[in-house]
């Protein structure tokens, strides 16, 4: 039975014609039912399926009867065109001119075939027709005899779902690419790790690098706060230090009289120091004799000073520089002068008349000459302690420092036109690379001078040891013993050096250091004196050694380097 379709309510009615090339059913309208004459022909198919008697059945590719046909005619029966694949709305374009329903004509020679008026319904539902009336298989599609073959109720055409076909193409181009994005992910991933160890270890290494520099800079001194030239002085261990020091000894030829100070080359920290000695810093004889800076400069020479500095302040003294006044006058004017602030207006030593200008003003940064900057560094004034002596010293030998070449072999050259003849243990080559050393130190800013200060006994006490024995000179001041001998300064006024001899005899042979204090004016009443309190009993001591009376002791100031001095006096006697 044909599937009907009945439009609206007292509508026209439609049958099914067949599908398009979308797999859409295709419906034609049916015509009203009329009273014929006669029964239709038998076997007649409604769907153009009619059999006939020379075959198994209709062919649907036959052509169509011949002739005008129009849809109201009364007269017979229409018959049912055959349902052709490829002129699915009837168009008769193979088979004849038909009517085309949406209203095109047929362009070829043929008659017009005339057909059922058609209309096609995109959403018609399948459910329920006769697939095998339809002329379609399983799949919707026409069979091979051109009919075609049913298919079960509920599935659908492939060519309405065409991409589930693809399905599995399209997935397998999925999952590579999902691999793909997978793989390169991790190695995005792996790259990354990469970079962090990488920057990790160079952090680490950059960290090393740093704190080793810190450290180096630390321990030469070069960190800011820890240099010298104003800054304060470099916390490195002194014993890791390494020094070279030399010491001159500045002789003045006109006014007599000795200056002492140490050069010191620190090649650790690339720094250099000029350490002033008082005349006054006791100092012990290879006899074991205890005696001043000065005598031993003037008694002992060169060698033997240099030992005992040494053996008081723990230095390593390499060389020895005696400076003579005429001498230090040419070095000046070899490098062009020197620029010292002075603290005094310094007279000429050669004026005849008093009053006359000064040689040297005080003021900041004047220009010494030779001959000014002698005259200069050996000024006392009256009354002026031989420190302040010193620190005039020190500043024109710095002076002189900063003006001297720092190339050795330029200033090897300078020390060999002054035409010294120096100490053996001294040449001219070490002495000119010595002083080009510190001359580089002096320009930078990395050199100071500094006075060691001694008590009234001459020692060096804990305030010298902190502030210039061990900093500068990396040195230790060996104290003396407990329970050592007492230190005896005489000075012989008697005028008789034979009495004085006698005297000395009698102090060692009662366990006294003898010091030498040098002749002074006759004097009739000896006197012994002490400074301390704590040596008041030893100066009694003294005295009865001596063969001297009581009254002769009293407090008073006492030979430098001493602990009781005595002054030897007419009314000594010897006792044998």
């Amino acid at each position: 039975m044909n599937d009907r379709y009945d439009g609206y309510a007292g509508g026209d009615q439609y049958e099914l014609v067949g599908y398009d090339e979308f797999g859409q059913p295709v419906y034609r309208q049916v015509p009203p039912q009329q009273q014929f004459p006669q029964q239709p022909p038998q076997g007649y198919d409604p769907y153009g399926t009619q059999q006939h008697q020379q075959g198994y059945g209709y062919d649907p590719y036959a052509a169509a009867p011949q002739g005008p046909r129009t849809p109201y005619d009364t007269g017979a029966q229409q018959p049912v065109a055959p349902y052709d694949p490829y002129d699915p709305y009837g168009s008769g374009t193979a088979t004849g001119g038909g009517y085309d329903p949406y209203g095109r004509t047929a362009t070829s020679g043929q008659q017009p075939r005339v057909a059922e008026q058609t209309a096609h319904i995109p959403q018609q539902a399948g459910g329920g027709r006769d697939r095998t009336a339809a002329g379609e298989d399983e799949g919707g599609r026409p069979d091979a005899s051109g009919a075609r073959q049913p298919r079960g109720d509920g599935e659908h055409g492939s060519e309405q779902f065409a991409f589930t076909e693809e399905a599995d193409g399209e997935s397998e181009d999925v999952i590579d690419w999902l691999n793909f994005t997978e793989n390169r992910t991790e190695r995005r991933e792996e790259a990354r790790r990469r970079a962090r160890s990488r920057i990790t270890a160079l952090v680490v290494v950059l960290v090393l690098v740093a704190v080793g520099g810190v450290g180096y800079l630390w321990y030469a001194g070069k960190l800011p706060g820890t240099s010298s030239g104003g800054k304060s002085a470099t916390t490195t261990a002194t014993g890791a230090q390494n020094r070279d020091v030399i010491v001159v000894h500045l002789h003045n030829t006109n006014g007599g009289g000795t200056s002492t100070a140490l050069l010191v080359d620190n090649t650790t920290t690339k720094q250099g120091a000029t350490v002033l000695l008082p005349n006054s810093l006791a100092l012990t004889t290879d006899d074991g004799d205890t005696t001043t800076l000065a005598k031993s400069v003037s008694d002992d020479g060169s060698s033997g000073t240099g030992d005992a500095i040494d053996s008081a302040l723990g230095t390593k003294i390499e060389g020895t520089w005696r400076l003579d006044t005429p001498y230090l006058e040419n070095l000046v004017e070899l490098v062009g002068n020197v620029d010292v602030t002075t603290n005094a207006d310094i007279p000429d030593p050669d004026a005849k008349k008093k009053g006359s200008a000064p040689l040297v003003h005080k003021g900041q940064d004047q220009t010494l000459s030779g001959r000014m900057a002698v005259a200069y560094a050996t000024y006392r004034a009256a009354g002026e302690s031989q420190d302040v002596q010193l620190e005039r010293f020190g500043q024109v030998m710095q002076g002189v420092l900063r003006k001297i070449s720092s190339d050795p072999q330029a200033a090897t050259v300078t020390v060999q036109t002054l035409a010294q003849i120096l100490d053996p243990s001294l040449t001219d080559k070490d002495l000119g690379a010595f002083l080009a050393k510190l001359a580089d130190h002096a320009k930078a800013g990395d050199y100071k001078t500094e006075l060691l200060p001694v008590e009234s006994n001459g020692a060096v006490g804990q305030k010298a040891t902190d502030t210039v024995v061990k900093p500068l000179l990396g040195g230790t001041v060996k104290s003396p013993p407990a329970g050592s001998a007492v230190r005896v300064g005489l000075e012989n006024a008697t005028g008789s050096k034979t009495t004085a001899e006698q005297a000395r005899v009698s102090l060692v042979n009662g366990g006294y250091t003898f010091i030498d204090s040098g002749s002074g004016a006759s004097q009739a009443v000896s006197q012994v004196v002490y400074a301390d309190d704590g040596d008041k009993q030893n100066a009694v001591e003294v005295a009865k050694t001596l063969g001297l009376p009581s009254g002769s002791v009293k407090k008073g100031k006492v030979t430098t380097g001493a602990n009781v001095s005595v002054v030897l006096g007419q009314d000594y006697r010897t006792s044998r």
